[in-house]
């Protein structure tokens, strides 16, 4: 089926929520995990799904966004599979997206240029494992026109997905675009049935439905726009993600998904991935999640044990990228990019550190995150009186500390 089907990436949404994190860069080319960005969760996903046919429509601060698919995604050609960045290119005036919908009507060329019969249009912003031929199957199945992905969520989120019905053959048959009084999961009072925004439309349907909505005063959005009004014309399936089965998956991890869209949610899902038993793991070989190859950087390095002094290089519960050196410090609970550098004395504890992060003698971190190309000074103290960070850097309202990119920090 791969060479019918098109996957349509939406990676051009600005990242609010997420500054200053944002401030450079397009939200899916944030860092997570330590080595991996955001999209290569759902690059991963297709690619492991053998469908690897991917255009990636891009738009704010995209560069290193760009850079990382053009160097860490580069798929055999000669076998029709490619992940390609799709910039903004105006081609209905001089206006940028105007939403989701009209992302994809601004770029209906790529569709007949490959001429799919199905195509998939997903976000780049979510940390989850999918078999997206199991969605394909269900879709062809059904004889939709359109199948939403969607997973139960608590009642109380309501206000921040599309909340769906579903007769008992998984057809939808109510919508509701970020609803203050949702309509609960049929059985279940305490859920809702949340759209994961991801979506799979037989061509000649997102077409017709794309070029109708571009001729109309709307939000020009798939939730809002699209699929609220699609589906009482025509044939909307719900794919229940809750049943997709993932090879090498464990029944904890069955039906995680994380819309890593705030600091919060983004912190505390990084968070779980250093638990002993992780709700997600990063370990699963049959279907691992692939990101671009850093060839140059030498392994990870524990240096001193000196216990006289307490100059013992440690790290625990944490991850450790390539080419980190602890020299005579402590991590605990964090997560480390590459070429991060913890100096003596010093400790960080449960904390994000990106790329290129150099931590000084006696230098305390606690809750924090820490962006790449930042030099802790020696003895610097953040995350332990949220006053005093306040008055130098962001604090998200759970109260973690983010130090923006290259921010030069004084004694």
């Amino acid at each position: 089926m791969a060479h019918k089907t098109l996957a349509m990436i939406l990676a051009g949404g600005e990242g609010k929520r997420l500054a200053p994190l944002t401030h450079e860069r397009a939200k899916p080319a944030v860092p997570f995990g330590g080595r991996y960005r955001i999209i290569d969760f759902v690059l991963s996903n297709f690619a492991n799904s053998d469908l690897p046919r991917m255009k990636v429509l891009t738009q704010y601060k995209s560069d290193s966004l760009n850079t990382h698919i053009s160097r860490g995604w580069r798929l055999s050609s000669m076998l029709g599979q490619f992940v390609e960045p799709v910039p903004a290119q105006m081609r209905t005036g001089p206006e940028w997206y105007k939403g989701s919908a009209d992302a994809i009507y601004q770029n209906l060329n790529l569709v007949t240029d490959e001429d799919p019969e199905y195509v998939f249009v997903f976000g780049a912003d979510h940390v989850y494992r999918m078999d997206v031929r199991q969605m394909l199957d269900f879709h062809v199945e059904q004889g939709a026109d359109c199948t939403v992905a969607a997973i139960p969520m608590p009642i109380e989120l309501a206000s921040s997905f599309g909340v769906i019905t579903a007769d008992e053959t998984g057809r939808m048959i109510d919508f509701q675009e970020k609803p203050k009084h949702p309509k609960p999961m049929i059985g279940d009072s305490s859920k809702i049935l949340a759209s994961m925004g991801n979506y799979l439309f037989s061509t000649d349907a997102l077409v017709r439905e794309i070029v109708s909505d571009a001729g109309k005063d709307t939000a020009h959005d798939f939730g809002k726009s699209i699929i609220s009004e699609m589906f009482q014309k025509t044939k909307v399936s719900v794919y229940d993600f809750a049943k997709n089965d993932v090879p090498g998956q464990s029944q904890r991890e069955a039906g995680y998904w994380r819309d890593v869209g705030d600091l919060d949610t983004y912190f505390d899902s990084n968070m779980e991935l250093v638990d002993v038993d992780p709700k997600f793991s990063l370990y699963n070989d049959l279907w691992p999640i692939h990101t671009a190859p850093n060839h140059s950087v030498a392994a990870a390095k524990f240096v001193f044990a000196n216990i006289e002094e307490k100059r013992i290089g440690t790290a625990t519960d944490s991850l450790v990228s390539e080419g980190c050196i602890i020299s005579g410090g402590r991590v605990n609970k964090s997560i480390l990019s590459p070429r991060v550098r913890i100096n003596s004395f010093s400790d960080v504890d449960e904390s994000i550190l990106f790329e290129n992060v150099n931590v000084g003698r006696h230098a305390r971190i606690r809750r924090a995150i820490i962006d790449k190309n930042v030099d802790i000074p020696p003895g610097v103290r953040i995350g332990y009186d949220t006053e005093e960070d306040k008055k130098r850097f962001f604090v998200s309202p759970n109260g973690i500390v983010v130090v923006p990119k290259g921010m030069r920090l004084s004694d």
